[in-house]
């Protein structure tokens, strides 16, 4: 493997990052359907945040930044990971729990990330 390619794996452009980060969340979606495939559901679910929390410390707050989404209906408070511009016809790198945001990230970085 060229130093590119590992390049390329390692820092992927934000188009990459976002359209992988709504891959990995429908299979997510798809994972939790299937009542017997509980670690995998789980799985999918911490790639997307730790994809998103790339996503947000090597584009962010300029192109990515949370902004609370009162909108949503949850059983927690959520952050909508939002995009500055759109990227192929999306407006955000879908939704990252405040819980697992507060894990994620430093009280210094989530005052850095999130737009009021």
């Amino acid at each position: 493997m060229t130093p590119e390619a590992i390049e390329h794996i390692l820092n992927p452009s934000l188009p990459q990052l976002v359209n992988k980060i709504h891959v990995i969340n429908q299979a997510w979606k798809a994972a939790q359907n299937c009542g017997d495939i509980e670690p995998v559901a789980e799985s999918f679910r911490d790639i997307k945040s730790r994809l998103q929390a790339q996503l947000l410390r090597q584009y962010g707050p300029e192109n990515v930044y949370l902004k609370l989404d009162s909108e949503t209906e949850s059983d927690e408070p959520l952050y909508s990971v939002k995009l500055s511009e759109p990227i192929d016809g999306k407006t955000d790198a879908a939704h990252l729990p405040v819980r697992v945001a507060k894990s994620l990230f430093s009280e210094e970085e989530l005052t850095h990330f999130v737009r009021h």
